[in-house]
Parts: structure tokens; sequence; C-alpha cells
């Protein structure tokens, strides 16, 4: 709570508020490193997941698996050739590398499904923190405005204040002259 201080009792010979008291805006948003918080939780299988992801969808990874199935043709076509032509154990390996890569892939995009729902959930409160300090802070600029009003003598809704605010800009007076 701030408490400011007592206002002359008469101000151009109308009586004003001698003790005006309003609470300060304590910042209420969530301040914490939730990526940090979240790596502390992964289990052993969702960091591998996540680092055999990242690998597999990685150009190197493409480039060094073109290159290892034309190193593999070539030799199944010329040399030893102990896969020869319809190269029935290199599909074999890569039916087994699909459906590894595949269930691999899932468990990953279900883990990013989960931290995107998280993250959700920690923007939705950091706004609604976010809102009620500003909702605060519009509590303490009426009651400012009233008090401006009340020492200007004449009552003035927020947005004729602005209004005349703006114009007073506009015009190069500038704030101090409308003090008088």
């Amino acid at each position: 709570m701030l408490d400011h201080p007592a206002l002359p009792e008469k101000v151009a010979g109308r009586t004003v508020v001698q003790h005006t008291t309003w609470h300060t805006p304590v910042m209420t948003r969530p301040l914490l490193d939730w990526h940090k918080a979240h790596r502390e939780t992964l289990t052993r299988g969702d960091r591998a997941a996540d680092r055999m992801r990242n690998v597999m969808g990685s150009w190197l990874f493409v480039g060094g698996f073109v290159a290892f199935m034309i190193v593999w043709a070539i030799i199944n076509s010329f040399k030893i050739a102990w896969d020869p032509y319809p190269f029935i154990l290199l599909n074999l390996f890569l039916s087994m590398l699909a459906g590894l890569q595949g269930a691999i892939l899932l468990i990953a995009a279900k883990r990013q499904d989960a931290i995107a729902a998280a993250l959700s959930a920690h923007d939705y409160e950091t706004n609604r923190a976010a809102k009620k300090e500003i909702e605060e802070l519009m509590a303490i600029n009426r009651a400012q405005l009233e008090i401006l009003n009340e020492l200007s003598g004449r009552p003035l809704d927020s947005a004729q204040t602005n209004a005349d605010i703006a114009r007073r800009r506009s015009a190069g007076k500038g704030t101090t002259e409308a003090r008088g």
C-alpha cells in the first residue's frame, strides 16, 4: 500500500481529499525458467528420443544414409555380392529402420505436444497475471485523475483528460501550463 501525504484542504475554493491510499501493484507473473525445470523432469528414454529425433531429422543423416545405400549397391553389384541385385537384405534393414524411426519420431512428437500444452498453460497464467496488474495500474490512474481533477477544480472523465492532454501536446504547450 502506498500512503500519500495530506493535500491542502482548500484549492481554488474547493475542498479536496485529505489523505489518499491505494495499492501499489506487485508483479505476480510466474518468473521461472520453464525449460530448465522441464529438462530436469525428463527420463533417460525421453532424452534419447529427443537426441535421435534431432539426428534422424538432419540433412547430415539423410546424406549419410543415401551415401550408405549407394555404397551398398555398388559393393553388391560388382564385388563380393553378399546381397545381390534385388538387395533383399538392404530392404530388410530399411524396413526395420523405418519401423524404429516411426516409433521414435512419434515418441518425440508426443513429447513436443506435451511441451506445447505446458507452455500454453504457462503463457495463460502469465497473461492472467499481467491483466490483473494492468487493472491495478488503471485503478491507480483513475485515482490520480480524480485527485488532479479535484485540484484543478473541474470534474472530467479520463477520456476528456486524455483528449485535453493530447490537444495541449499537439499545440506545443506541454503539461506545465495546464497547472496554471
